[in-house]
């Protein structure tokens, strides 16, 4: 802003969205966005607001931006990537073994015949390979597909045939808790189901006896090495990186496709501004290939010359301890963290950690807070003097649209503006914004990382965030703001509770539930009511297996007022996907007795079968047949 001659943050978020010819021109100049052909035009929407074409004429590669020019510069010999494993392995790679193992890395692939345009799924933890994987396909112009690892047959194989993937990266097994997850097992099911794969590369991870196919699978570690250098693609800005999958409404994934430029830009961006992240930090963050979380820290920390610390596992395997003990063993300086990640660590009621001298702050996505925990993390665990930077946005946008900038005031689990330059208004039924009520979080224009659409669905791209009001996106988040500015997120839209006419999020009623100190876990939902339209009804995990439900029911009401007073169902865990968010339609579903729609994230750890059936209902085919 001093560079810019801007003293007020509220002038810099206003000139941004008013004259984004001159705000992302500086942005690419401050943060060192390289470009090897200079852009002619920030954005092009000649094709309407939907679809606009960012930096025309300009040329880029992500790899270019996060590996190939530092191999021999001042960071060359720094620390870019940490991989802490599951089960306590710990591998690292500087920036000069990065740049070296991308180039080699890539020139195999182009041995093996994957080129530009290219799809390669990579189904593998977020080990050291998985960053080289990443940014060798990059190089050669090849669209990454990042996979859960965590995946049945069933949702791997249905990924890699919308994306008609060539080649898929995998391991022989990583583990989880401890135990082993076999990975290749899994591939070799799923490619029954497939016919476009014709090559797989095998990390070897835990040294798993797998079987390998003669004339398609090769072990990473024997990857041919004495080949000429494969090229680096310059691409279209717009050309696709990556197609990310997320889980749709209907149960069907929705391909989200990212781009060179849109979202190398958006992670440097969100990071540089949001998480200031410099040179001299080191960012941690438990995460997986398969979530947007583990491309934004490739794309970002690496482009900036950070040092980045990929977490795999959770956070209290072996104990509550662990992700302190990581903290101090990276000299961690940013730490994300769930809310759910939170709460379970608080669950274990660790003693107060020693040391964390290195950390600045924690960062954290993923979900709303409630205010117990927000303040668990900030007063005990931060001593007060680290500030929680939340951050919300998704997969779709590539990265944030609130955030919590440090160095203004933030509430307890809020935010305090949108991320600079996003247009993000709360607005009624009607499309009005409104202040001081819950609403649906909408974005009034369109800024670089925003998905280009649907991996071959333009249709259900523009039904899913354009069909409700013309040029508005809808990004399907409850939400509200106040006269002081801050932010909250009240869960999904398509989870919103109606009792009596009046419409509240799920996030809401749970902060209300976890203030009693019992309870660990609570997913609320709304079930038909034929008085009242919908009642709540809410699951709680507690710590404390004799509490007395009565005791519990009665100081929900307490804490969460007699006209949204919840039924509260004890449960032995809530499900959650795999990186910890708790799966609400799900629970719905399965409370009510009705098809739970896409269920590959979740976390076998927290079935879906502790969540009791209330009734199962008759359902009738389109003649009118029960059954």
């Amino acid at each position: 802003m001093q560079t810019w001659g801007i003293e007020r943050i509220e002038d810099l978020h206003t000139r941004a969205i008013d004259d984004p010819e001159w705000f992302w021109r500086a942005v690419v100049d401050d943060l060192d966005v390289t470009f090897t052909r200079p852009f002619t035009r920030v954005i092009d929407e000649t094709d309407g607001k939907p679809f606009p074409r960012w930096f025309v004429d300009g040329g880029i590669n992500a790899a270019t931006l996060c590996a190939l020019r530092y191999g021999n510069g001042p960071l060359a010999d720094k620390e870019a990537v940490v991989y802490e494993g599951d089960d306590g392995t710990r591998e690292v790679l500087t920036y000069r073994d990065l740049d070296e193992q991308v180039r080699s890395v890539a020139a195999a692939l182009t041995d093996l015949g994957i080129g530009r345009g290219d799809r390669v799924v990579l189904f593998v933890p977020v080990s050291t390979e998985a960053t080289v994987a990443f940014l060798a396909c990059a190089m050669i112009g090849a669209v990454l597909v990042p996979a859960f690892t965590g995946f049945s047959v069933d949702a791997l194989a249905s990924r890699i045939v919308d994306s008609e993937a060539v080649a898929v990266i995998t391991a022989d097994a990583t583990t989880r808790r401890g135990k082993p997850v076999p990975l290749k097992a899994t591939l070799d099911d799923a490619l029954e189901q497939t016919d476009t794969v014709r090559a797989v590369i095998v990390v070897r991870r835990l040294g798993t006896a797998v079987t390998m196919r003669a004339g398609r699978d090769v072990y990473w570690n024997d990857l041919e090495t004495n080949l000429p250098e494969a090229i680096v693609e310059e691409m279209d800005p717009n050309d696709p990186l990556a197609i990310v999958y997320t889980s749709g409404t209907t149960g069907r994934p929705k391909g989200i496709v990212h781009s060179h430029a849109g979202l190398s830009l958006k992670a440097a961006f969100d990071f540089g501004y949001t998480f200031d992240v410099q040179e001299d930090d080191t960012v941690g963050w438990i995460s997986d290939m398969g979530w947007l979380v583990g491309p934004l820290m490739i794309l970002s920390c690496l482009q900036l010359g950070a040092t980045m610390v990929l977490i795999e596992g959770t956070p209290t395997y072996p104990d509550a301890s662990r992700m302190w003990q990581l903290i101090d063993r990276n000299r961690i300086t940013l730490m994300g963290i769930a809310p759910t990640a939170a709460r379970a660590i608080m669950a274990e009621r660790p003693e107060r950690p020693d040391g964390l001298d290195s950390l600045r702050a924690f960062a954290s996505t993923g979900e709303a807070w409630d205010e117990p925990t927000w303040s668990w993390l900030f007063h005990e665990v931060g001593q007060g003097t680290r500030p929680i930077i939340n951050y919300s946005g998704g997969t779709e946008v590539g990265g944030g649209i609130l955030t919590s900038y440090p160095f203004l005031p933030i509430g307890a689990a809020s935010f305090n503006g949108p991320v600079i330059g996003m247009d993000a208004a709360v607005v009624d039924p009607d499309g009005h914004p409104v202040m001081g009520e819950v609403g649906e979080l909408t974005l009034l224009n369109m800024v670089p990382g925003m998905t280009h659409a649907f991996w071959q669905d333009r249709e259900r791209y523009l039904d899913t965030y354009w069909s409700r009001w013309d040029g508005v996106w809808l990004h399907g988040d409850l939400a509200s703001v106040d006269d002081t500015g801050a932010w909250r997120i009240h869960g999904r839209s398509d989870d919103t509770i109606k009792v009596s006419g009046r419409r509240v999020g799920p996030a809401e009623i749970e902060a209300g539930i976890l203030k009693d100190p019992r309870i660990v876990e609570a997913a609320a939902i709304g079930i038909p009511d034929e008085a009242r339209g919908q009642r709540i009804v809410a699951f709680v995990a507690t710590n404390d297996p004799s509490a007395d439900p009565a005791a519990l029911t009665a100081a929900a009401l307490t804490n969460v007022g007699k006209s949204f007073a919840p039924e509260l169902i004890v449960v032995r865990t809530l499900p959650k996907t795999k990186n910890g968010k708790i799966m609400r339609r799900a629970i719905r579903a399965r409370h009510l007795g009705t098809a739970a729609g896409d269920m590959s994230s979740l976390d076998p750890a927290t079935p879906l079968e502790d969540i009791p059936v209330q009734h199962t209902p008759d359902i009738r085919t389109e003649q009118g047949e029960q059954r």
